[in-house]
Formats: structure tokens, sequence, C-alpha cells
């Protein structure tokens, strides 16, 4: 399709599609003249999952982490998967150098993952994201009790497993894009579905005891 077409497709405005192809965000189309290049489905694709990450509030030098994390065809899967994680927020603000970073510990983050039986790896910011939540609750009189840690580390690690299992293995641009994807857009899910867990929960137990108290006056 031409680039005409690949707007209309797409609803993305043409002067956004071309700072896009000399950002590096969206790759160069088939030449197919000195003034024309064809373009396909990926490009399609590639638009939507740039917009997406957008529309979630992502800095367009963190977008461009990401795709080309997602073109990255020699580092292992595993490496890559982490480092495109990584760039999406919440960011947690360190002027240190990554090996600097990575020799700190994170004592009540390494609590909770050695309690869950899981792997402690201080190099992940997500280990820097729990320790500074962690911080917040102690700050606040709360405490991550060893009964929530149990139940929230039981039930997101379901979560984990069905995320994981329903990534597409191949081709492994699909499952780093898929994993973006699904990190940045499943997650407000998730938030919106337990604080609407919690509204019927509490709508069971706290209309029924003022359904009770009025009947027993």
């Amino acid at each position: 399709m031409r680039i005409s077409e690949l707007v209309a497709r797409t609803g993305v405005p043409l002067a956004t599609v071309k700072y896009y192809l000399r950002e590096g965000l969206l790759m160069p189309g088939e030449i197919t003249s000195a003034t024309q290049a064809r373009y396909d489905e990926q490009h399609v694709r590639r638009l939507a999952l740039v917009r997406a990450l957008v529309a979630r509030g992502l800095p367009l030098s963190q977008v461009k982490i990401v795709v080309d994390l997602i073109d990255n065809r020699d580092d292992p899967l595993f490496a890559v998967l982490g480092r495109a994680i990584e760039a999406l927020p919440p960011y947690a603000p360190d002027s240190e150098p990554d090996d600097a970073a990575g020799a700190r510990d994170h004592p009540r983050a390494r609590r909770v993952l050695e309690r869950l039986g899981q792997m402690y790896d201080p190099r992940f910011a997500a280990v820097v994201q729990l320790e500074r939540a962690l911080e917040a609750l102690e700050a606040a009189g709360l405490s991550m009790t060893d009964e929530r840690i149990d139940v929230y580390g039981r039930h997101i690690r379901g979560i984990a497993e069905i995320d994981l299992a329903l990534l597409p293995s191949h081709p492994r641009q699909d499952t780093v894009e898929a994993a973006v994807l699904g990190t940045a857009l499943y997650e407000p899910v998730l938030t919106a579905m337990r604080r609407l867990a919690h509204q019927d929960l509490a709508a069971r137990i706290f209309l029924d005891d003022s359904h009770n108290q009025q009947e027993q006056q």
C-alpha cells in the first residue's frame, strides 16, 4: 500500500507517519521509485503499537527503545524481554551506572521475593519499584504481612503464568511486541478489576450489615 493508504488504514496523520519514519519508530517501506515506497501489514501493526504506547504516556524516546528491542534479533530473548519491560513506566530515577545500581541491595523487595521462592535480581527495574512501594507502605504506617505476601504472590503468579502461556512463541518479534503491549495495556485492567472486586465484596459485607442493623432496630 502507498503511504496515503497507510494513513487511511491507521488514522495516523501523514505528518506523524513521516516523523516516525525519520525517527526510526516506523521501519522504512519498500522503495518503488525515487519518491514512493510500499508499506504492508507490518507497518500497520507498528503504528498501532506506537500509538498504544504513546497513549499510555510513554515518551517517544522510550517508545524508540521498545521498537529497537522488538527488532533486535541478536541478544537472548530473555534479556530482550527484560529490557523491553523496563522501558515501560513507572520509571525509577537512578543516576548511578547500571553496574552500581545492580550492586545495591533492596532488602524489602528481597524479603518478599525470597518468601515467594522467586528470583531476586536487583538489576531488574521492577525490584526497585517494589522496594519503593514497600517503603511507601512503611512510611504510611502499613506493612506487607506474610499473609498478604502469600496470597498476593499466589494469585499474581497465576496471572503471570497465563500471560506467558498466551504469548506467541514465534517469531520472536511477535513475542516481544505481545509482552510489551500485554504489560502496558493489561496492568490498568488488573487495577480496575481489583477495585471493582473490592466494591462488590464491600457491598456484600457493608450493605448486608446495614440492612441487618435496620431490621434489628
